[in-house]
């Protein structure tokens, strides 16, 4: 059905790019697709149509229309969008904490976040709209001299994993984004204000 929904979605834009703004049809079906999006929970999507619409057929009455619904749309997006927000915050601190006691009890940081079920968490958290986290543990040093007081220097393959990456990117699991589409990253913890991890030190261990 949502893909259905969608590709009227699509047709219905692509007709709004290769009309005529004289035909009194568009703007009014516009307008009641729309508003079935909206109703459907699917207040992006609506936004955006009505936002074209508004663009597209500016003294139309289904224009009028919209622009009054924009404004109830606007909050419900705005009030959902820091809702979840709140949500993907909440979810990577229980995850977070879980690899805090494993990391305490095991003194390394587990392989995959699957490894802090059950003891750790019930299950995995998940971000609101269905995407995992993305998670890398790593060595922080991999490499070190170890000193001796005679001849030559040597060193020490470290194995154990004391730190580790994880990710929300959003609702398009791409890098970057804005809104819902952002970024959330931490690193050993804590949030990182950069915009990317900075590379994992090589080499690391198989596992």
């Amino acid at each position: 059905m949502s893909c259905v929904r969608s590709a009227t979605v699509l047709a219905f834009l692509a007709l709004l790019a290769g009309c005529s703004s004289e035909d009194p049809r568009l703007p009014a079906n516009l307008y009641e697709e729309s508003r079935k999006l909206n109703l459907e929970g699917r207040s992006l999507e609506a936004r955006a149509m009505m936002k074209q619409l508004t663009e597209r057929y500016p003294d139309s009455e289904a224009a009028a229309q919209a622009k009054r619904d924009l404004y109830l749309i606007e909050a419900f997006v705005n009030r959902d969008m820091a809702d979840r927000q709140k949500q993907v915050r909440a979810a990577m601190k229980r995850l977070t904490d879980a690899l805090t006691r494993y990391k305490t009890k095991k003194g390394e940081y587990p392989f995959s976040t699957q490894d802090l079920v059950p003891e750790y968490l019930d299950q995995v958290p998940e971000a609101p709209w269905g995407h995992p986290f993305l998670y890398r543990a790593y060595v922080t040093r991999p490499i070190e001299d170890v000193p001796v007081k005679r001849g030559p220097a040597r060193q020490r393959f470290n194995t154990k994993f004391d730190g580790y990456y994880l990710a929300c990117l959003g609702t398009d699991l791409q890098p970057g984004g804005e809104g819902l589409a952002a970024d959330t990253l931490i690193k050993d913890g804590l949030p990182l204000a950069e915009a990317a991890f900075p590379p994992v030190p090589q080499p690391q261990p198989l596992r």
